[in-house]
């Protein structure tokens, strides 16, 4: 397993980060340790989680598997990097949800429960928050750094204007502010390559990727169905809606003798702004089979076959709609 810098930190991180949404909704606790433990094998010490996973409304279910799988102990906690998030609602209370100092304090106090940990290694705002100003955010993060529950903070669907606000008001308090974004990035879906991006390398920022596949689209899914598997409607959808395209790329992938799942992986981390993108296993074939994707090399004729198949929003802005 490779590891890197998290943007323009010290901090190491492997180039894949293990994602947990699926614990607890989709995998059992049983294999959500199993797949925990062998991401370690492997060398992925990169998992991201959230106090709203598990959609249990203040339950923070996702979160309390990883802190019981923590505690069973065997250097666990000091084996990985552990991200989590704030923002989304965890109580009826006009209080429990948002950026609000208020909230930032009681959900990390929260999280550190129900994860039976004493620290966050990368605390992320899951969404960003127009009601409350940057200076209440960055205050009460700069207190939770100095209590030592949090050592990093990061961000998460954030628009590059948003990015240079936070930054700069980090800027301006002396704070390190930002290390890291977390966005909705993947062949199909490239919009960010439009300011995000640009943003996250002026800023240093390290890109970590959620949905790589679509949602499950560029994993081969017109391969699974014909094989039998079942989709649902709104996936039917989306196979109706995309189906010229998927059908290029998955014949692209069988020509190139690699499955789509990992083109699609190996295609992000071909970017330099890429920390790692998350994925979601489900299952241990699911994580062993990804790591394919770290071997995979593109040459520039490659990347325009891609290209032809998903057009990106046309480069970074402002040049890709103006002189």
């Amino acid at each position: 397993m490779e590891h890197i810098s998290l943007g323009r930190t010290g901090l190491k991180v492997s180039r894949l980060c293990l994602g947990t949404m699926n614990f607890g909704p989709l995998t059992s606790e049983e294999d959500s340790y199993a797949i925990m433990d062998r991401a370690l094998e492997l060398g992925i010490n990169f998992f991201d989680t959230a106090n709203v996973y598990g959609w249990k409304m203040g339950e923070g279910v996702t979160e309390q598997i990883v802190g019981r799988w923590l505690q069973l102990g065997g250097g666990r906690r000091e084996k990985i990097v552990l991200a989590t998030k704030v923002f989304g609602r965890m109580g009826e209370g006009p209080n429990e949800h948002r950026l609000s100092a208020y909230h930032i304090r009681h959900a990390c106090e929260e999280s550190l429960r129900r994860l039976k940990t004493d620290h966050i290694d990368l605390y992320q705002m899951h969404h960003i928050d127009r009601e409350t100003p940057w200076d209440e955010v960055w205050q009460a993060m700069e207190v939770l750094v100095q209590q030592g529950k949090v050592l990093y903070v990061g961000s998460s669907n954030f628009a590059g204007w948003h990015l240079a606000q936070a930054q700069e008001t980090a800027r301006a308090r002396c704070f390190l502010g930002l290390v890291s974004e977390q966005s909705l990035y993947n062949l199909k879906d490239r919009t960010i390559e439009l300011e995000v991006v640009p943003a996250c390398r002026a800023y240093g920022l390290g890109l970590i990727p959620w949905s790589p596949l679509a949602g499950g689209l560029l994993g081969g899914v017109l391969q699974k169905i014909s094989a039998g598997r079942r989709a649902d409607k709104d996936m039917q959808k989306k196979i109706e809606l995309h189906l010229p395209r998927l059908k290029a790329y998955e014949a692209l992938c069988r020509k190139w003798s690699e499955k789509p799942a990992d083109v699609a992986l190996a295609w992000l981390l071909r970017n330099p702004v890429v920390t790692a993108p998350i994925i979601g296993p489900r299952t241990l074939e699911q994580l062993n089979g990804s790591l394919r994707a770290l071997k995979i090399k593109f040459s520039r004729d490659e990347l325009k076959q891609l290209d032809a198949i998903f057009p990106g929003p046309g480069g970074e802005a402002p040049e890709a709609y103006a002189w």
